[in-house]
């Protein structure tokens, strides 16, 4: 694994190409580096304002990266007009290297710190939909039981882990926790954290999903309650239907 001076370094050695690229007129860290909260294990998330063309400094920087930087491989995430290319280097260092119009460089949340150029003021990502994260935890329930009356075992482990998952962004949602990723999980209360423990699938047997589905729906219940009270006095009843009744007694 990668040392804390050996990204350092590769810090330093971003900036100095950002600064010697006629192309580039601006360069911001973002993400926990941007406000001093990164730790040992934190990757590097810099954006680069693009005059002109994204795609020709887009390949020009991949070039370098593989020739002078020994890069392995790379991914892409578009948001908006910009690229995220994603960079695994040797010693596990990872690279998020945001290329972005002019016009669109600027702080879209708090963890920003711009190098140099001009930020633009741009509104800031969305949360998660709360109706959409509430739509997914009833399909993914109903999935996962499906699943298991049909004998799917590995997809039925899918939907419960899934399902966990979103009723964690639900609840950081409600709470004012970072919710993307599970970023914000860690900060969730010792009950509620001690309630999704009981949602680990310990095996894969028609026992065990069950009971692993029951306890999540239970947490999901929960949450619906406290987050939306309205929807769970109309899903309750039909998500303890799917906890209650065993697989197979409907045949």
């Amino acid at each position: 694994m990668f040392t804390t001076g050996e990204r350092d370094r590769l810090r330093e050695r971003l900036l100095a190409r950002a600064e010697a690229d006629a192309n580039v007129v601006g360069a911001a860290f973002t993400g926990s580096h941007a406000v001093g909260e990164g730790d040992r294990w934190s990757d590097t998330d810099l954006v680069l304002a693009v005059r002109g063309e994204l795609v020709p400094t887009l390949e020009r920087w991949t070039g370098w990266l593989y020739d002078d930087l020994g890069a392995r491989h790379h991914w892409d995430l578009r948001v908006g007009a910009a690229v995220i290319r994603v960079f695994l280097l040797p010693g596990w260092l990872e690279i998020d290297l945001t290329f972005a119009p002019e016009a669109e460089f600027g702080p879209r949340g708090p963890q920003w710190r711009t190098v140099f150029g001009r930020p633009r003021s741009l509104e800031p990502f969305p949360p998660p939909d709360g109706d959409t994260l509430v739509g997914l935890l009833w399909h993914h329930a109903l999935h996962a039981r499906v699943c298991l009356e049909r004998g799917r075992y590995w997809q039925a482990e899918h939907w419960i882990s899934a399902l966990r998952d979103h009723v964690i962004t639900l609840a950081c949602l409600r709470l004012g926790h970072p919710a993307a990723h599970a970023k914000g999980a860690h900060l969730l209360p010792d009950d509620l954290s001690t309630a999704l423990e009981s949602t680990l699938i310990r095996s894969l047997t028609v026992v065990e999903l069950h009971r692993a589905l029951g306890a999540t729906i239970d947490v999901v219940t929960a949450e619906l309650e406290r987050s939306r009270p309205e929807l769970a006095l109309r899903l309750a009843p039909m998500l303890a239907e799917l906890a209650n009744t065993p697989p197979g007694a409907g045949r």
